[in-house]
Order: structure tokens, then sequence, then C-alpha cells
């Protein structure tokens, strides 16, 4: 499959994954930072999401598959990854299945471990949203106002909309496959251990990473950097954008 993405500058190559629901323009800022720093900077839509294309298979295995074959065809000499939660298990299965084809992983804020479903409320929220009624992004927020109380939440998921047709708006991402395959990205990594150069990032107010897990980091690589970013949760990025880029550049640039 080949992925939808954008591409800053030039230099040393940075691929940059999202999230759950997210798409590559929620990076284009930091995007842009990275690339005045000597990096050629690649912000990818992973499949069911973005521009990417739409496919009822849906799971780590084949997302990291999609990212090996973007790196060969776009001839990427060990890149560079970073990814946020959903797109960073997707760099963990990457370095599992394909190992050393990244010269240096940065997961932010998620771990190896299994997750249990916890994005139903979302979910719900999302099919709420019945696009044969509704024509505006207004009335599509007023439907997850009924589920979803935290603002920033609803902006990040509207998003999300566009107009599929000249009369008739729908979500980016594939909510189909989404809804009915969820419990694939709460899978465990199965152990490896890697040489690989890793940071893992964590928002000091998420729960997203435990003490467990941060053990469980320290067995799989053997040269690893942890960095608890302050008063963020788990859009760490995007609540202290700063900090996180200058944890980035350290980690890269040592």
């Amino acid at each position: 499959m080949k992925l939808a993405f954008r591409e800053f500058g030039s230099g040393t190559p940075l691929i940059i994954l999202h999230g759950l629901f997210g798409q590559s323009d929620n990076w284009n800022t930091l995007a842009k930072s990275f690339s005045e720093q000597g990096f050629k900077v690649y912000t990818v839509d992973l499949r069911n999401h973005g521009l990417s294309p739409h496919s009822e298979e849906w799971s780590y295995p084949i997302m990291a598959e999609d990212l090996k074959a973007f790196i060969k065809e776009h001839g990427l000499e060990q890149p560079v990854v970073l990814g946020h939660s959903m797109g960073g298990k997707v760099l963990l299965f990457l370095e599992y299945l394909y190992p050393g084809s990244a010269s240096k992983l940065i997961v932010a804020d998620i771990a190896a471990r299994f997750y249990p479903p916890h994005h139903q409320k979302v979910i719900k929220a999302l099919n709420a949203v019945n696009f044969d009624e509704i024509t505006s992004r207004k009335e599509a927020e007023a439907v997850l106002l009924n589920y979803i109380d935290d603002f920033g939440t609803r902006q990040f998921l509207l998003k999300n909309i566009y107009w599929k047709a000249s009369d008739r708006m729908d979500w980016r991402f594939n909510l189909q496959v989404i809804t009915h395959q969820i419990e694939n990205i709460g899978v465990e990594v199965p152990l490896f251990r890697s040489n690989t150069p890793a940071l893992v990032m964590l928002g000091e107010a998420s729960d997203y990473i435990n003490e467990n897990d941060i053990s469980d980091f320290k067995n799989r690589f053997s040269t690893l950097q942890l960095v608890r970013i302050a008063n963020a949760g788990h859009w760490l990025h995007a609540e202290k954008p700063k900090e996180f880029f200058e944890a980035v550049m350290d980690f890269i640039k040592a």
C-alpha cells in the first residue's frame, strides 16, 4: 500500500507517525521546526487514516510492513523514526519484525504491553454523527458534545471531516474498520531485544506508561533514554511542543 505523506526540508530523513484518529498534518508545525534543523521530514498517514487508502486489513504487523515499504520506496537509509501513541507502537512492531530498519526510534507515550479497549466513548460519538443529515462541522460538533466533554478532543476529531462529494461530508479515517477492529491496536508487542538507540517520552500526567512499562523498555533496548515532559498528558507534543522538540533534538543529535 502506498501511504500518503507530506515532506518538509532536506537532509537526514525523519519519519513521523500519528496516533489513532490522527493524520499527517497534525504534525505540520513540529515537522517544519525539525526541517529547519537539517532534517528531511516525512509526516505519514497510516492506512485507514488521513489521505492514505482504506483497507479491511488493519493491524500493527501490516502497518509496520507499510512503513518498511515506505522506507524502501523512498530510498531512505536508516531514517530516524518518531511515533506517537498508535504510531509509536507501529515503530515497536517495525523493530520487532524488521530490526535495524531505523537508526533511532522515538516512542511517544505508548508502551509495548497490551491495552484493553478504551476508546468506546469516542467511537460511539463518531458513529452518532449521521452525515446523511449533517451538513456542517458545527452540527457535527453538537453531536460529539453529547459524548465528549473535552473541547480539544472534539476539535482534533473534527479536523478529520471533509467533503466526500459536493453534497456530503464524511470522516477521512475508516470508521467502519476501526469500529470493528479496535481491539487490534491494544495488542502487545512480542518480546524483542534491540541495539537501536531508543528514546521513550511520556507525559508526566499521562497513565499510558507506568514503571513496569519502563522496566520492559529497558529489557528490550540496550540503549534507552527516558524523558518525562512535565505538566503534559498523553498529547505531550501538542501540549508542550517546545519541550517535546528540544528533547527530540537532544536525542537525535547526541
